[in-house]
């Protein structure tokens, strides 16, 4: 099968099911909405922060602090998107009609991908200019430094998130395997030894943790690593689990 044709095959897997514009649905309304209402607080609370915390306060980061939560939403896409062919059995058909498993797999991520970057974009660009009109006097725009930066880099980490997943999903074939790795990773685990002393310095390279600083306009901790640092290791650990996962899909029968 041509490459086009592998293309719009996968574009039509995609859009034919309903989880799909539901999981990306939830991404928009779970990050603009709740990035509106922490921006919203945080304007509120503000006159209460120390001096200290008012140099370092990152009205651009504050917008996207939805974008945490939002994520979910997108990882459960990234899993869905490759994992459901093999709880369904499909995945023997697209492998039947698609031998070539390269390309089945570059074709399946590619789409999936340039998908949840345009949903990304619009997220990231909502979030900021709604959670901003929340901030008031306390905001900023995108035409101060390194603004509009952080705002497409925040699309570009939801979106290598969602590659991340399916980079996952590829190697364990499973959604529930996937996801229940998956959301203890990211919402228990990482959470934790990021903001335990002693493992700190670990937890700063995992992937989340890491992606997050191409969003920061005011650094917030010591980090080794600037904004561009942080996204060339997010990208590390999704090209890693793609080439793993592309491995074990040559190796595996369906």
């Amino acid at each position: 099968m041509a490459a086009a044709q592998v293309l719009r095959s996968e574009w039509t897997k995609i859009r034919s099911v309903s989880s799909t514009a539901l999981t990306l649905s939830l991404a928009v309304i779970v990050s603009v909405g709740l990035g509106m209402l922490i921006s919203a607080l945080s304007k509120s609370e503000f006159k209460n922060l120390s001096a200290e915390d008012k140099l370092t306060f990152d009205p651009t980061f504050v917008s996207f602090a939805g974008l945490t939560l939002g994520q979910l939403a997108m990882v459960v896409f990234g899993v869905l998107v490759v994992a459901s062919e093999y709880s369904s059995g499909m995945i023997r058909t697209s492998l039947a009609a698609v031998p070539q498993r390269g390309r089945f797999l570059f074709a399946k991520v590619a789409v999936a991908t340039l998908l949840c970057l345009v949903v990304s974009l619009v997220t990231s660009f909502a979030a900021f200019f709604l959670g901003q009109a929340m901030l008031g006097d306390h905001s900023t725009d995108l035409g101060a430094q390194n603004v509009l930066r952080a705002v497409i880099g925040a699309a570009l980490y939801m979106t290598l998130m969602a590659v991340f997943s399916m980079g996952v999903a590829t190697m364990l074939r499973s959604p529930m395997l996937s996801l229940g790795i998956l959301m203890p990773f990211l919402f228990l685990v990482s959470p934790i030894l990021g903001s335990v002393s002693a493992t700190k310095k670990v937890g700063r390279y995992f992937p989340d943790q890491a992606g997050q600083k191409i969003m920061q306009v005011v650094p917030s901790d010591d980090a080794p690593y600037g904004p561009w640092g942080g996204f060339g290791i997010l990208l590390a650990w999704v090209a890693a689990v793609l080439v793993i996962g592309y491995v074990l899909l040559k190796k595996r029968d369906a």
